[in-house]
């Protein structure tokens, strides 16, 4: 039978089933013969690449292996300093990325310390205690308060057991287990009779048989998942798809101009020199870099705003989200109970019922600091703002405490306030009406059976709104030498104390500033959809029953279903860390760039498959480990940040590709038609590596310049159909001013080669700075003011540019210096390649052409 059945049976089914009894467990022999047949019980751990596979894997990729290939290149041509500025880029950014992998490897390394090591099982009709590891199907284990469940068992007896789930729902609530079955057609982790491997139990004593071990467990399903592969993230889908696309113009570029200049009969060495030097120069040698200090700046800058980047790359992702999925939990609320309401039966508020439960309270208080659990905490908490209650309750005198029990869902006390005695019972509304005889209501004592429809309502309207509500009675009591719970009976009901987990302040305003952004916010939780509905409702999100939906409805989906769901549904409630996996996984395969927020390990499967994951600095290591970025404060709002200085990122990463790329080809198909035209080549390749040099050293600068406010306000994605179209627009701008430059220089100034090749090197060099300052901005170039480090590094490379003609360094590159009035010449030129590139630029992104 398949394990997941078992909750659906007797004990007394399932018992000869397993061929096991709940008095004398297995014996021995038949343990070894299950170890045999099943295997010890461990969760198994995937295969660990090792070092070199891990530091191998930097390398499959288009854009470095281009990048390798040009330093080659480089190096054949002579310019050993450039072939070892490319290399050093490579090796740099190697070392990054293996250090982010070989960090992610030892992610489900983390999840085996939630194992116990030892457990008590009865076996030959003893209790003995045995190690974890060798627990088989059908052994009967005790568990108790402070253990950590060994495995999944189905609980035979359960006495006050309670059970902390957080490890797999991420809710933080105890579960009370019972020891009966409980059919339900709830996700798997709401089955009220089993144990799952891995919890901790916090209350009560436990009875359960093991029904399934190792990687069987529930808990193993999430290790199970992060063994999965980790899709691409979009940004490092994008950058493969530019290095393919880098790869064929490379190829195809030098395959062509080889050919014409080696069919118009020059050196075949020579042309496929020149051709290969050529390739070289479309190469964006710099982009790794410019990505990395581009990146590095912004995880500067993040890290002053409390958020800690673990994987670069991921900033440029969380710039590009437009979906994130979170739970609720100290997300959108504080994560901590707190008195809302205090009404009386005519729903009116009364605080006398703040001064009997805070009478009836078992909290701790040691130097200002209130411990205990979360409802007494919350009681005193209120009670210290206002402060007026505890000076009422000063003129009491406690008597006896009756304890609070599981099975009576209440606690009471006995106090005394001068001759007259008083029981206190405060607890679940049910269990303390079984208690009451009477209601107070409009000041006066009434039977209970009078109000007991009203006092129903008011808890179920409370409850169904997702609030938290207890109920207190009280009754004047003889003195008497000992009180028990047999006291407790034919009490007057007073009221009720609401209780809600509290919107952040800072809830609401980070939702609008996600929205600004073009962010959709998606809840994904353990807990009820009434609840999760009620709290999207006070932080300004409003969802309508349709857009709702259940772990249970989710579990009976296929993956086109879902895909479909995902995109109406905004709350996911009772859902388990398989699903939200599978919702993340949709989500991507959408098209959406997702964002997880999660610190539990029922959250590391999401973390992972996101295409930025992200933790809080007090979440498990598991979730740590899972997530790309940790914030040290869990807000939306510093998410929000986080999401404008990536798009900023993302902005100056794509000005420099744009620039280069289109600058790039455009000189490169200039100097291809002008060796077919010229009866020499138009540059030496010496000479075209120093001007690719010289033109990407401003660009190194691109990451500190400003970012037009509008361009932040949407999720923008690295397309290679934007960059085709703009490079053929921009380049073939570039081209006509190349050209017109060769022609004046040629056929006007009739300039001998070397001179040829001076002018256009200067025209070449100082067009690509000068266009920076066109194309770095949609709006008019005025209107959008650059950074200053960019202007002035910009300033001093165009005025290095002109120098290396005019000084000794000319003889290396074989430079002639230029006569005043070609100079004058050269930068009307540029002047009128800068206007023409600013209202063509304007033209097009006024009409979408791009």
């Amino acid at each position: 039978m398949h394990r997941q059945s078992h909750h659906f049976l007797k004990i007394k089914e399932i018992l000869p089933e397993l061929n096991t009894s709940e008095e004398d467990g297995l014996n021995e022999s038949e343990v070894r013969r299950r170890l045999a047949k099943y295997g010890q019980n461990i969760v198994p751990k995937r295969k660990v690449r090792n070092v070199y596979e891990i530091f191998y894997s930097q390398f499959k990729n288009p854009l470095i292996s281009i990048l390798i290939g040009a330093s080659i290149v480089a190096a054949i041509l002579g310019d050993v300093i450039e072939a070892c500025v490319i290399l050093f880029i490579v090796l740099i950014n190697s070392i990054l990325g293996f250090y982010q992998e070989y960090k992610s490897e030892k992610a489900i390394d983390k999840l085996l310390k939630y194992i116990s090591y030892k457990a008590k099982v009865i076996r030959d009709g003893k209790v003995i205690e045995v190690d974890t590891r060798n627990l088989v199907i059908g052994d009967v284990v005790i568990i108790s308060v402070g253990d950590i469940v060994p495995a999944d068992l189905l609980l035979i007896s359960a006495d006050d057991l309670y059970v902390n789930e957080s490890i797999l729902t991420g809710e933080s609530y105890p579960v009370r287990k019972i020891g009966v079955s409980n059919k339900s057609n709830l996700a798997s982790f709401n089955i009220k009779n089993i144990a799952f491997m891995g919890t901790n139990v916090t209350e009560g004593l436990g009875k359960g048989i093991v029904v399934a071990t190792g990687k069987n467990t529930e808990f193993a399903k999430i290790a199970t998942m992060l063994e999965v592969k980790v899709p691409e993230s979009d940004f490092q889908k994008n950058i493969r798809k530019f290095g393919d696309f880098l790869l064929k113009i490379v190829l195809i570029g030098t395959f062509i101009i080889f050919l014409l200049n080696s069919l118009l009969g020059r050196d075949i060495f020579d042309s496929f020199l020149f051709a290969l030097a050529l390739a070289v120069g479309i190469v964006p040698e710099s982009l790794p870099i410019i990505v990395t200090i581009t990146l590095s700046n912004g995880a500067l800058f993040l890290a002053k705003k409390k958020v800690v980047v673990k994987k670069l790359i991921s900033i440029e992702d969380l710039g590009n989200m437009d979906v994130l999925c979170t739970d609720k939990t100290g997300t959108l609320t504080e994560s901590r109970i707190k008195l809302q309401e205090f009404i009386d039966v005519d729903e009116q508020p009364n605080e006398d019922l703040v001064i009997y439960s805070l009478l009836c309270n078992s909290a701790i208080l040691h130097k200002n600091k209130v411990t205990g659990n979360p409802i007494d905490v919350a009681i005193w908490e209120y009670a210290k703002i206002w402060k007026y209650p505890i000076k009422r309750i000063v003129s009491y005198e406690k008597i006896e405490e009756i304890p609070f029990d599981h099975k009576r869902k209440r606690m009471s006390t006995v106090v005394k306030q001068g001759g007259k005695y008083l029981l206190i019972a405060k607890g679940a509304p049910e269990s303390v009406l079984e208690i009451s005889k009477y209601a107070l209501s409009k000041g006066k004592k009434q039977s209970i059976n009078k109000c007991i429809e009203k006092i129903k309502r008011i808890y179920q309207d409370f409850s169904k709104r997702g609030y938290r509500v207890i109920s207190v009675a009280i009754k004047e009591i003889e003195k008497k030498d000992d009180y028990s719970i047999k006291d407790e009976k034919d009490l007057i009901f007073l009221g009720f104390l609401v209780f809600i987990d509290p919107p952040k302040k800072t809830a609401r305003e980070a939702l609008f500033a996600l929205h600004k952004l073009g962010v959709q916010v998606k809840i994904l939780t353990g807990d009820s959809d009434l609840v999760a509905k009620e709290v999207a409702s006070k932080v300004g999100l409003k969802v309508r029953d349709e857009e709702i939906i259940l772990g249970h409805e989710i579990e009976k989906m296929n993956k086109e279903e879902l895909r479909k769901v995902v995109e109406e549904k905004f709350i996911f409630a009772r859902v388990t860390p398989e699903q939200k996996y599978r919702i993340i996984l949709a989500l991507h395969d959408n098209g959406h760039v997702v964002g997880y927020l999660g610190d539990g390990v029922n959250d590391a499967p999401a973390l992972r498959a996101a295409d930025v994951g992200i933790s809080v600095d007090t979440g498990v290591d598991v979730a740590k480990d899972a997530a790309d970025i940790i914030i040290l404060k869990k807000s939306l709002m510093v998410i929000a940040d986080g999401i404008a200085e990536g798009r900023k990122i993302f902005g100056n990463i794509m000005k420099y590709i744009l620039n280069t790329i289109s600058a790039n080809i455009g000189n490169m198909t200039t100097v291809g038609i002008a060796s077919v035209i010229l009866n020499f080549i138009p540059l030496l390749p010496s000479q075209i590596l120093l001007t690719n040099f010289l033109s990407d050293m401003p660009l190194l600068s691109i990451s500190t310049d400003n970012v037009d406010e509008e361009e932040l306000m949407r999720p923008k994605r690295m397309s290679i159909k934007l960059i085709s179209k703009f490079s053929i627009i921009f380049g073939g701008i570039s081209v006509l001013f190349d050209i017109l430059t060769l022609g004046l220089l040629k056929y006007v100034f009739l300039v001998k080669e070397a001179m040829l090749r001076t002018g256009w090197f200067i025209e070449s060099c100082l067009s690509e700075i000068l266009i920076t300052f066109a194309i770095r901005t949609r709006k008019k170039f005025y209107e959008s003011k650059p950074s200053k480090i960019l202007l002035y590094v910009s300033v001093i490379i165009a005025v290095l540019t002109v120098c290396i003609v005019y000084s000794p360094l000319n003889i290396l590159f074989e430079f002639l210096p230029l006569p005043i009035h070609f100079l004058i010449t050269i930068f009307i030129i540029l002047l009128s390649y800068f206007l023409m590139a600013e209202v063509v630029k304007l033209y097009v992104y006024k009409k979408k052409i791009i």
